[in-house]
């Protein structure tokens, strides 16, 4: 009895001695799986950490240098003998498109290119016109586009030649090619809404303005319909142009006299005025004719300068005038560049010389914009094709384009 009371006891005392190191195994394999399982959570976190500062670094990289090449023409006219020229009998419509065949590489390989549109798209009901009051085949919009031309002024004397129904009818024709436009508008809202391009990471504001429309009233109730020079009007403008928060603000001002190769006070007061309150370039018009330009540094109210850029004028681009100068003109070119400081600087203006060549009545093609350097070089290689008097009369022209702008022999 004794013994098997022992044995019994023996056999209780390893039960429970089992019982305990079970227990113990079962409190370290716990231990195992928690450390296991910490480990596994620090190293995913850990991962995922590193996942986001590389998402971090990949949506901030280190801002580059952007830049951006403008190219500017003058006055887009058309006088009866352009359209009369530009006719194509066969198929009953009108192309513009060989008068620019020359020089439209500069065009198109600009970044951005801008001109003035100083003639309305009223429509072929109203009948095609000339001076003293435009109205243009609307063909010619498409041909400027093609051009590679992305933004026209439309504010300027010959707005309202045919009164405000051929106002609307121009802006719905560039509307129709695309073709952005400012300075005319068909309702406050549409005043009210600047034009603003983002080219090449650079933000640009358009706005444009006019001192008249030739003594054709204004309509009453439609004065939005047009941006006249008036002080008040342009600082609002600017103001609304500012809160697009661009890079650039471009104003194109038709303004000065005609035929004058040097600007006059009123246009030296408001290219001040405009420049004081933040405008970055100014393209003048109205002239016809060449006037000069400057790279300016401009002092604003805080003490901060910044670069500025103004021509008073840049003539005519294309038209059928033949008064002395009005053919000699230019293509200007200005780089832009916006630093990774967001500063903004005019690094470079130049221009290329251009003559609006008429090759007299009743010759084919008789109108065509020429690239006088290459003219005159394709003159001194013998090519067929460039008389001695065209030769005279781009040289001359050349003479007097420098001329305006400094350049001495």
């Amino acid at each position: 009895m004794q013994k098997n009371r022992a044995s019994r006891n023996q056999a209780n005392i390893r039960k429970r001695q089992a019982r305990k190191l079970n227990y113990k195994k079962v409190f370290v394999f716990l231990v195992i799986v928690i450390l296991l399982f910490w480990l596994l959570i620090s190293g995913i976190s850990k991962l995922f950490s590193k996942g986001k500062k590389h998402e971090s670094a990949v949506a901030e990289p280190v801002r580059q240098d952007v830049s951006v090449d403008l190219a500017v023409v003058g006055d887009i006219m058309c006088h009866s003998t352009n359209f009369q020229d530009a006719y194509d009998a066969e198929n009953n419509t009108y192309d513009f498109s060989y008068v620019f065949t020359d020089i439209k590489d500069y065009i198109q390989n600009a970044d951005l290119a801008i001109g003035n549109l100083e003639t309305t798209f009223a429509g072929k009901n109203v009948g095609y016109t000339g001076y003293p009051t435009f109205n243009t085949p609307e063909q010619l919009a498409q041909n400027i586009k093609d051009l590679g031309i992305d933004v026209v002024s439309t504010a300027n004397n010959h707005s309202l030649d045919k009164r405000y129904d051929g106002l609307v009818s121009t802006l719905d024709e560039l509307d129709k090619v695309g073709l952005s436009h400012t300075g005319t508008y068909r309702s406050k809202d549409e005043q009210d809404t600047i034009l603003t391009k983002d080219v090449n990471g650079i933000k640009f504001a358009f706005l444009s303005f006019t001192y008249g429309t030739n003594g054709i009233p204004v309509p009453s109730g439609k004065e939005y319909c047009i941006n006249l020079i008036d002080e008040d009007l342009i600082l609002d403008q600017i103001s609304k142009a500012k809160a697009q928060n661009p890079d650039v603000i471009c104003v194109n001002m038709h303004w000065g006299e005609e035929y004058k190769l040097k600007q006059n006070d009123t246009q030296e007061k408001l290219a001040d005025f405009l420049f004081k309150n933040g405008v970055d370039i100014i393209l003048g018009s109205h002239p016809h004719v060449l006037e000069p330009m400057e790279k300016r540094t401009i002092t604003l109210e805080d003490g901060t300068k910044k670069d500025g850029f103004l021509i008073y004028s840049l003539g005519n681009f294309m038209s059928g005038q033949v008064i002395q100068n009005t053919m000699n003109t230019i293509i200007l070119q200005l780089k832009i560049t916006k630093h990774s400081d967001n500063s903004i600087t005019i690094d470079s203006y130049n221009y290329v010389p251009i003559y609006m060549y008429d090759k007299g009545v009743g010759q084919e093609e008789r109108y065509k914009i020429l690239d006088i350097d290459k003219t005159i070089a394709g003159y001194k290689k013998g090519e067929k094709g460039i008389s001695d008097t065209l030769y005279n009369k781009v040289t001359n022209a050349k003479k007097m384009i420098d001329g305006v702008f400094g350049v001495t022999y």
